[in-house]
């Protein structure tokens, strides 16, 4: 038998000797299967039967192989996830892969990573929280680059539990969202363990861009929905009860941040909260929550400076811009408010605490069916000031109090009057034109017994009723300032001059 075998193969056709000598080369370099031909030889089976046993063997083998686990160690990052709590931001709790050993390298030298290709599911129910975790820690810590991009992709949703992104990262680090991205549906959703004061944190980064044709849904309805919010107790009040409610986006002592072209929604308190953060540019995003939904300001800006926004929408139910203490150096333009409760600078003084606000310009914006235009509001007994605001080409529709500087600010009842206050000082008001809602008066200058405001500039300004032919006066206590041109409605109650108590300037070296 094993004799005849060369002049057998010689009558086979050559497609079949093709075949034959393919799977013998296979089978001889495995030790084990030129053991098996041996003894099949020898054996005298049949040579159909033998191919048989080839082909049983090879697709065994390959199958094998193909079954066969890798194993790689994960990408070891410098930052812990679990470090102890910052003053000021809550740190949530972080629990590292059960298997890291099982985790493969994520290396991509082109310095692309898509959080899919590290375990994303993107159907809104899966947890993602951990493959967003991983596609951060390789992009944060890469280094062939000179940008990271972490990316969300289009056409999936991604669920993620409330999670800090921490830095400093090696290279400039793009988180584009293209896809969809939500939280937990409401506070019984919410993990206990985690905070209910923020979602997404990004902590200690500098030059980053948050961007993308995306969506970030923060699933507020069931927070606002809480008793323990304004709107849902009897005439505005609150009703006793757990009242926490999540921050969508939040950055924190960074610098060199961009936000452009995203759509947030429906958060349940501020959508975009930035602290102790400096050089900030946001273009082109559009915000949008209910007329109804409380605290939900669009973005808030607190102890951050050099900061510009623009080219955006904004439509929610508190500022659509707040400004709080230590800000400085912020150009607003070009924004569509409303509605909302308009821009504001403040709420500043609050428990008796210093606030100091320079260097602040909005201008070519409008603001629409409003509580607010563009507001100052200041609580009594603070200290500090406001100083160095331009409010210029301001369009308004049907707004309440299109211009208003309220220094007795007060939520609730119980506010007395107290002998200090954040000094108000050179506001100019430049072609604010529109209509106003008659139940207000169009211009407000509420200023605090001890502390006038000073150097108000009034010009061009045109407020028309939206309703009515009525023209209401407007406002002034304690205000003093200048008009450089004529003003509609007149204004007769403004000051001229300066105030005449000299501890103002000793208020204003306060800050």
């Amino acid at each position: 038998m094993l004799s005849s075998l060369p002049f057998a193969f010689l009558h086979l056709p050559t497609p079949s000797q093709n075949i034959l000598l393919f799977l013998l080369h296979i089978l001889f370099c495995s030790s084990k299967l030129l053991t098996f031909l041996w003894w099949s030889l020898m054996a005298n089976i049949h040579l159909p039967l033998l191919f048989l046993h080839i082909i049983v063997f090879t697709c065994a083998t390959f199958s094998e192989a193909r079954h066969h686990k890798h194993t790689f160690k994960r990408h070891k990052h410098s930052k812990s996830h679990d470090s102890p709590p910052t003053p000021g931001i809550s740190i949530p709790p972080w629990s590292p892969p059960q298997d890291p050993a099982d985790a493969p390298i994520y290396n991509d030298p082109s310095g692309f990573f898509n959080v899919l290709s590290f375990g994303a599911v993107g159907d809104g129910i899966v947890d993602d929280t951990e493959a967003f975790m991983t596609a951060w820690d390789a992009a944060c810590s890469n280094t062939d680059t000179a940008t990271s991009i972490l990316h969300a992709p289009a056409g999936y949703t991604f669920m993620i539990q409330s999670t800090i992104f921490t830095g400093p990262c090696q290279a400039h680090i793009i988180f584009q969202i293209d896809g969809s991205v939500m939280p937990p549906d409401g506070p019984e959703a919410w993990p206990h363990s985690m905070s209910k004061h923020q979602w997404l944190v990004f902590y200690r980064l500098q030059d980053m861009s948050l961007e993308g044709g995306g969506r970030i849904d923060g699933r507020g309805q069931k927070w606002w929905d809480l008793p323990c919010k304004p709107h849902k107790g009897i005439n505005g009040t609150s009703m006793p009860g757990p009242c926490d409610s999540p921050i969508a986006i939040r950055f924190f002592e960074s610098s060199n941040l961009t936000v452009k072209e995203l759509r947030i929604q429906n958060s349940p308190q501020f959508h975009f909260r930035f602290d102790v953060c400096h050089n900030v540019h946001i273009e082109s995003i559009h915000i949008t929550a209910p007329a109804l939904s409380p605290n939900t300001d669009g973005i808030h800006i607190e102890n951050t400076n050099n900061v510009e926004i623009y080219n955006s929408v904004i439509s929610n139910g508190d500022d659509c811009v707040s400004i709080g203490s230590g800000c400085y150096d912020v150009d607003i333009r070009n924004i569509t408010c409303g509605p909302g409760h308009g821009i504001s600078i403040g709420s500043l003084g609050n428990h008796n605490s210093r606030a100091c606000v320079q260097n602040v310009t909005v201008r070519d914006s409008k603001i629409r069916i409003s509580e607010n235009g563009v507001r100052i509001k200041t609580w009594q007994g603070g200290s500090g000031g406001v100083s160095g605001v331009r409010f210029d080409n301001i369009r308004m529709e049907a707004v309440r109090n299109p211009i208003i500087i309220d220094q007795f600010y007060c939520q609730g009842r119980g506010c007395s009057n107290q002998s200090s206050a954040v000094f108000v000082r050179d506001i100019v008001y430049s072609s604010v034109k529109g209509t106003y809602d008659v139940r207000s008066p169009p211009m407000q200058f509420a200023c605090s017994d001890a502390l006038p405001c000073a150097n108000i500039t009034l010009a061009d300004i045109e407020l028309l009723p939206a309703q009515g032919q009525m023209v209401l006066d407007a406002f002034c206590w304690n205000a003093y300032g200048s008009l450089d041109s004529l003003t509609i409605p007149p204004v007769t109650c403004l000051q001229q001059g300066d105030p005449p108590q000299p501890v103002l300037q000793t208020a204003y070296d306060r800050c």
